[in-house]
């Protein structure tokens, strides 16, 4: 009797329905295809359980491609299963038996477990750990995908300025942006470049009321950029512009008045 071949096996593992009725009948009544549809289905079941809880990205399609390719994978099984909505499954119907009759007798024979040969055991050996192989790669990808995106903060940019020079610095240039982390916490990423640091003076970044009357400072600019936390309870719709200026070492917290660059932001 002719048996499943190792690809359509290793594919009902994996979920998918039987080719045809006569595949299904035969899953039905074969105990050494059914034997083996059930190894390779714990492969599945056990690379499948090893992903942790959360919604996994999809991998792109063309992991399947080099899974396939490398694996040396017929034609019949190109298509991305990840992106295969499967058909509905087919019931095996059951195979009427007369007693006594010779068809009875051989599906009897054919029902009983018959000793493998060496050559089928390899080639289903060979195929679990195919099947096995390519669970676990796309169950990698998938958690490697999920787990990268879960760390990375899911910030986004609320305001930006591009930062004019003040007559005295005639060849400086910045840009500044503000982020949202999400959770409230808000930050001031600033650039400046076409200045220079002179004697003992540093950078120094604010926030300034748009009615000139109040600032806040954020931090020394060390560097041609830097990225600085904005205090909680700061109304942006009022310091709305970005300054930065340069500041002497003499102990004085306040603005020196020598502003370098300054910018108003605009909110998107």
């Amino acid at each position: 009797m002719s048996h499943l071949d190792d690809e359509e096996i290793a594919l009902i593992a994996m979920g998918e329905p039987a080719a045809s009725d006569a595949d299904a009948r035969h899953l039905a009544e074969c105990e050494e295809c059914a034997t083996e549809v059930a190894e390779m289905s714990r492969v599945a079941l056990v690379a499948r359980s090893s992903v942790a809880e959360g919604e996994l990205e999809s991998p792109p399609a063309d992991v399947w491609s080099s899974i396939h390719g490398e694996l040396g994978l017929s034609a019949a099984v190109a298509a991305d299963p990840a992106s295969v909505v499967p058909s509905p499954r087919v019931e095996a119907e059951p195979v009427p038996q007369a007693e006594g009759s010779a068809d009875a007798a051989l599906q009897a024979a054919a029902a009983r477990p018959r000793q493998r040969s060496r050559g089928r055991s390899r080639r289903r050996l060979s195929t679990v750990w195919i099947l096995a192989a390519s669970m676990a790669l796309i169950v990698a990808i998938g958690a490697g995908v999920w787990g990268i995106r879960a760390l990375q903060p899911s910030s986004a940019v609320i305001a930006s300025a591009e930062l004019a020079a003040f007559p005295d610095h005639p060849a400086a240039v910045g840009q500044a942006e503000i982020d949202d982390d999400g959770d409230g916490r808000r930050s001031l990423t600033v650039t400046l470049e076409g200045d220079e640091v002179v004697g003992g003076d540093y950078r120094e970044v604010w926030l300034i009321r748009d009615d000139g009357q109040a600032l806040i400072s954020l931090g020394v600019l060390e560097g041609s950029s830097g990225t600085f936390l904005v205090p909680e309870g700061v109304d942006l719709d009022e310091y709305r512009l970005v300054d930065i200026s340069f500041e002497p070492v003499d102990g004085d917290p306040a603005h020196s008045g020598d502003s370098i660059v300054r910018g108003e932001l605009d909110f998107v």
